[in-house]
């Protein structure tokens, strides 16, 4: 009988489960005790501030700055929502990206120096994003792990699959839908 309570109220509680995504921001990807490193960043919603950085487009790829800088291993497991853009690895013959980096900021790993490692996640996803609608932030959700990978442009101290890919709206982030 207790058994058949246990499944009755797990049942009844699932969906509350489904609904513990933590919409997390990318300071809380650094340990608090961490040594500070100065990234070059600009607003989500502005873009202008990296008006400099569009027209190096044929410059040489930067050193990442910190390339050891930690990460917070209590966000392993944990299911999160996390706003940034993309940064391609693999683009599908459908022409979607499906493996990729999020990073905070514009133009990261590409026109200018990548971030830390703790401020970057691979990512991975099956339907992908559109190549031609990389230019704006997205919302990535997925279950976060605290696992590093290396690719040709930056190391990610953060890894996920995607469950959603959702664009990136400022109302999103303040109410936290």
């Amino acid at each position: 009988m207790r058994w058949l309570w246990l499944m009755v109220s797990l049942l009844i509680a699932a969906p509350a489960w489904a609904e513990g995504i933590r919409v997390l921001t990318w300071q809380e990807m650094i340990p608090p005790d961490a040594p500070p490193v100065k990234l070059i960043t600009a607003p989500m919603h502005d873009l202008s501030k990296m008006a400099d950085t569009l027209s190096m487009e044929s410059a040489p790829a930067a050193h990442q700055l910190a390339p050891h800088a930690p990460v917070v291993k209590a966000l392993d497991g944990q299911t999160v929502r996390l706003p940034g853009y993309i940064v391609p690895l693999e683009v599908s013959e459908e022409g979607r990206v499906t493996d990729f980096l999020l990073v905070p900021y514009f133009g990261a790993c590409i026109h200018v120096p990548p971030p830390p490692p703790n401020q970057i996640v691979h990512v991975t996803s099956e339907l992908g994003v559109k190549v031609d609608e990389l230019y704006q932030p997205y919302w990535i959700e997925g279950p976060m792990q605290v696992k590093s990978s290396t690719s040709e442009l930056a190391d990610a101290g953060y890894q996920m699959e995607a469950d959603k890919i959702l664009i990136y709206e400022l109302q999103d982030e303040n109410s936290g839908k």
